[in-house]
């Protein structure tokens, strides 16, 4: 058995509400304005979440309030996307405290966000079985002050059809060819500390891993990655999609963890495909079937990302 396309969410319309939630860490006084200016500038109407401008040390708020936002955030017919307000720590906390069977009584929606956020997504996969978007969040410099990264998440809401191929321009071939899966991951240590919960994925075979990180030494990237080739996690991946690895180190002390993890699987890989924590950050989506051509360092999905 392998990994299924999963349920796509409609694609955002000018005029449309988009809910900001914060499901991990806060994020500094006045430091969401920037980003709700572009999310305005594309005709949606931001709707901030109460909790999502809270701060309790290094949490947004009580993990129940957090979870709370969120659930009233998807359950609202008038919202069309929710979106989270950044990273950081503290999504795992917060899933404990929803109720997936409530969530899963309505149609899905469009959630965005990646970093700490991951656990998120892997969550709306596995329990609600929802696609979902990996891309920048509007509390991100990185996304306020680069209009090419704020337009290629505008597209993948708006007029996904038109980004339906993404080539990278920074990445290159680790190990060449070509493989048609479905695409899941993010941030690695993310996916790692899921292993063993009842949000760990068990059976990814025939899937396009996508893996990323940021602040992580190369051998504490190496421990991630063993902690989930024991957890069963690369067993029958169709290729692998390597994105950044910010303030990891050297990048050729990492590249060396990557090959030797990944080189010799006899499935095409790619790095570099500039994803995650970097400047010029693609907005990928993820439970979308898509073909890698690792050598054309492109991903090309099969449908649009939203319908």
């Amino acid at each position: 058995m392998s990994l299924e396309p999963l349920r796509r969410p409609r694609r955002l319309v000018p005029g449309d509400r988009i809910a900001i939630v914060s499901p991990a860490s806060p994020f500094p006084e006045g430091g969401l304005d920037a980003g709700l200016a572009v999310l305005r500038g594309w005709g949606l109407e931001p709707v901030v979440m109460p909790s999502a401008t809270a701060s309790t040390g290094f949490l947004a708020g009580a993990d129940g309030d957090r979870a709370v936002d969120f659930a009233k955030a998807w359950l609202d017919p008038s919202v069309a996307a929710v979106i989270a307000s950044r990273g950081g720590y503290g999504s795992q906390r917060m899933i404990e405290h929803l109720d997936w069977e409530a969530l899963a009584s309505v149609e899905p929606k469009a959630f965005i966000g990646f970093s700490d956020v991951t656990a998120m997504h892997e969550a709306i996969a596995l329990e609600l079985g929802v696609a979902s978007i990996h891309g920048p969040m509007p509390t991100w410099t990185r996304f306020t002050g680069n209009p090419e990264v704020q337009e290629h998440l505008r597209l993948q809401l708006f007029a996904p059809e038109r980004v339906q191929r993404i080539a990278s321009r920074t990445a290159r071939p680790l190990a060449g060819g070509t493989a048609t899966g479905v695409t899941f991951g993010g941030t690695l240590t993310l996916l790692a500390a899921e292993a063993g919960t009842a949000h760990h994925r068990r059976d990814v075979a025939g899937g396009l891993l996508l893996l990323e990180d940021i602040g992580e030494e190369p051998y504490r990237i190496d421990r991630a990655l063993t902690q989930l080739e024991r957890a069963g996690y690369f067993a029958e991946l169709a290729g692998v999609v390597l994105g950044s690895w910010a303030d990891c180190g050297p990048y050729e002390e990492v590249r060396a963890v990557l090959i030797d993890r990944f080189a010799g699987r006899g499935v095409p890989v790619v790095e570099e495909f500039g994803f995650g924590h970097c400047a010029g950050s693609l907005t990928i989506p993820l439970g979308v079937k898509a073909t890698l051509d690792a050598d054309a360092g492109a991903l090309h999905f099969a449908v649009p990302a939203l319908v």
